[in-house]
């Protein structure tokens, strides 16, 4: 009697719509006024305990584990509904006592972007597009495909930076390559990439060789931190990077940006933030992302200022990573009985909730993605005056 006493309290503000839920008695409660939106079975009850000590993580292995099943809606609209409940257990701190302990030493990082990106490159080229780009597209119009919107994004960060032919670039944590490799063969830059990912490094190395790039294109296993002190680079990105260097290590992170960027360099970097404060998902720590920390906005622009850079142009990118998470699941559960075979019915559930969640937090504003166009020395000393430079 007191688990449905909880439970039913904590239905009633943990969403903005009207639902409707059966427990595992076989009895069923309707919430909120009007036709329920969804139907939300569950089939044996969580221990109370564990939802008070991170709701997160309770539900979200509940589902993994089928313990928990939805019908009428989709989960992106179903995570919507939450974050747009401001008592829901996603804001209540009552129901976030606990987070996943991480660590960010150099040892520690490495381990959790294997575990993360080292799933296998087959894996990922099954529902990514075929320039392996794991970060958000840049949708130009409604009618680009997940491909052109992925490169548009990289043409669009790379045109910011103004680059001239001869330059050189360095890309921290640059996934498959595929924008250090376009800066080198589309505008005649010397390109250095460093990965912590073993399986991203050999396949940069591939391309390198396939197109024939050894003497313009390098791509390093390394720690971004173990950079040598004397190496500068006239530009440089990053692009989903920040969101992986832990809250503790961010002013080091933009030190290193600073200490390797030259005198009147452009560096574009590309995350995840908050305009609401930096934050932690229990669930998406422990399952999808160890040691992941978004940051806030003003958080960012203080590590950036503090280091002896300015910012020169600021964009947020949120309603096209909706759009490139949407797209990416859709493409997840196109294939979705492979990838079962691959692993199993529970990893399934797991990577179709994190699309849609990231999806459903992109939607509603919970979290952003910022491009921060910084420059070391005068803010755009070197770039044009108006911003029509981007577009040509």
């Amino acid at each position: 009697m007191l688990e449905k006493t909880f439970y039913s309290e904590f239905i009633k503000h943990s969403f903005n719509i009207p639902l409707k839920v059966t427990y595992w008695d076989g009895s069923t409660k309707t919430y909120g006024k009007g036709e329920p939106k969804a139907h939300i079975t569950i089939h044996k009850a969580i221990p109370i305990k564990d939802i008070t000590n991170n709701a997160s993580i309770a539900l979200g292995e509940a589902y993994m584990d089928g313990v928990i099943t939805i019908e009428g809606i989709s989960l992106e609209d179903l995570v919507a509904a939450a974050y747009l409940d401001t008592s829901s257990f996603l804001h209540n701190k009552k129901f976030i006592k606990w987070l996943p302990k991480s660590s960010h030493s150099e040892a520690a990082s490495k381990k959790d972007v294997q575990k993360h990106y080292d799933i296998g490159n087959e894996f990922y080229k099954i529902w990514l597009d075929k320039t392996m780009t794991y970060s958000c597209g840049y949708w130009e119009s409604p009618e680009d495909s997940l491909y052109d919107a992925q490169m548009n994004k990289v043409h669009h960060i790379i045109k910011k930076l103004n680059p001239q032919p001869g330059g050189t670039l360095l890309d921290i944590g640059c996934g498959w390559g595929t924008l250090m490799l376009i800066a080198a063969k589309e505008y005649d830059l010397k390109v250095t990439g460093v990965t912590l990912s073993q399986e991203q490094c050999d396949y940069v190395n591939e391309q390198i060789k396939k197109y024939g790039l050894e003497d313009v294109a390098e791509v390093r296993l390394q720690d971004y931190r173990e950079l040598p002190k004397s190496e500068k680079w006239d530009y440089i990105t990053s692009v989903g990077m920040f969101e992986h260097v832990g809250k503790e290590n961010l002013d080091e992170y933009f030190k290193v940006v600073s200490d390797h960027l030259a005198q009147n360099g452009n560096a574009l970097i590309h995350g995840i933030t908050r305009q609401q404060g930096g934050a932690i998902n229990g669930w998406l720590n422990k399952w999808i992302f160890p040691g992941g920390y978004i940051p806030g906005l003003t958080e960012n622009l203080d590590h950036i200022i503090g280091n002896g850079m300015q910012i020169y142009d600021l964009e947020s990118l949120r309603r096209h990573y909706q759009k490139t998470t949407e797209t990416w699941d859709k493409n997840f559960n196109a294939h979705r009985k492979e990838i079962e075979n691959m692993f199993d019915e529970r990893f399934c559930r797991m990577w179709d909730l994190y699309l849609q969640a990231c999806a459903a937090s992109f939607k509603v504003g919970n979290i952003d993605v910022m491009q921060y166009l910084i420059s070391k020395g005068p803010a755009g000393a070197s770039l044009p005056m108006t911003r029509d430079y981007m577009y040509k």
